[in-house]
């Protein structure tokens, strides 16, 4: 699949764009297939700190419901902030707050609701126009940010939690390339943001690399008023990061802490710019 689109000019420092699109009623059905697989005793287990699986359903559930009452829907009369609430706490309390109502919906109802749902957000992303406004993507700084980058960032968000469902039950995570070179070519659109507050001169280049199937190299580069991911290489790197997939998709999740991922890391060059693009966080964290 060519997951890349036509580049946008005006949006041209976080690279070129990402067509996820086609991945999204593929991601559903292994959802759906694994929540059907599921012993009754696996929704009891833990997925994330706090939540077990069946948490964790409900709050896809909650994503699927936002997005469409959202934007397909154009529905006014959602959550609110609370006065001087940031947006990383106003997204864990309503988060929160809908896992805690559903927690009388039994595994059974939950599913069946994903399934019809899901089916929907299905349809929702495979009509939109890549290239129209859509909701800011605040771990990479823009808002509003462009609809390819937007849904880039819910189907990095679906795949993500089938992963974390998928080791609550003792599962690997999910080998598909095809999946996972999606995920981390959209995570990578956070470095630009990540190092917003780090001075070099114009023309420096940090180069990550990421070694498994569905990995590739990613370089960034001083521009003077930001770093981008648009500008050609033109040299060796000042620096260059080495990762394994897993590692890469785990530290840009906050699975592991960037100390533990420069552990695992090859780096070549300049340590203190590849320990900067290893604070790198693709989720409202």
């Amino acid at each position: 699949m060519n997951s890349r689109l036509s580049d946008v000019p005006s949006h041209s420092w976080l690279g070129a764009p990402i067509d996820a699109r086609p991945l999204f009623a593929p991601e559903q059905a292994a959802l759906m297939a694994m929540l059907r697989g599921l012993a009754p005793a696996d929704w009891g287990k833990e997925a994330v700190p706090g939540w077990t699986v069946r948490d964790l359903a409900a709050h896809i559930l909650g994503d699927f419901y936002g997005r469409l009452a959202r934007d397909r829907d154009s529905h006014q009369n959602g959550p609110a902030f609370t006065p001087g609430e940031t947006l990383e706490a106003f997204i864990h309390r309503i988060n929160q707050e809908w896992v805690d109502a559903h927690r009388r919906v039994s595994p059974v109802a939950l599913t069946d609701t994903l399934d019809l749902i899901g089916g929907q957000i299905v349809q929702y992303f495979e009509a939109a126009d890549p290239n129209s406004p859509s909701l800011g993507v605040s771990w990479a700084g823009i808002d509003p940010a462009p609809m390819w980058l937007d849904s880039a960032r819910d189907f990095t968000e679906f795949w993500t939690h089938r992963q974390q469902i998928r080791h609550a039950v003792g599962q690997d995570t999910d080998p598909d390339p095809l999946f996972l070179s999606v995920v981390l070519d959209t995570f990578i659109r956070a470095l630009p943001h990540t190092l917003r507050e780090v001075a070099a001169p114009v023309g420096t280049q940090i180069q990550v690399q990421v070694d498994s199937p569905a990995g590739g190299t990613w370089t960034v580069t001083a521009t003077g008023d930001r770093w981008s991911l648009a500008e050609p290489d033109t040299g060796p790197p000042a620096a260059v990061v080495r990762l394994d997939g897993e590692t890469a998709w785990r530290l840009c999740t906050r699975g592991i802490q960037p100390d533990t991922a420069l552990a695992r890391a090859r780096i070549d060059g300049d340590r203190a710019l590849a320990e900067a693009a290893c604070q790198i966080v693709s989720i409202v964290y």
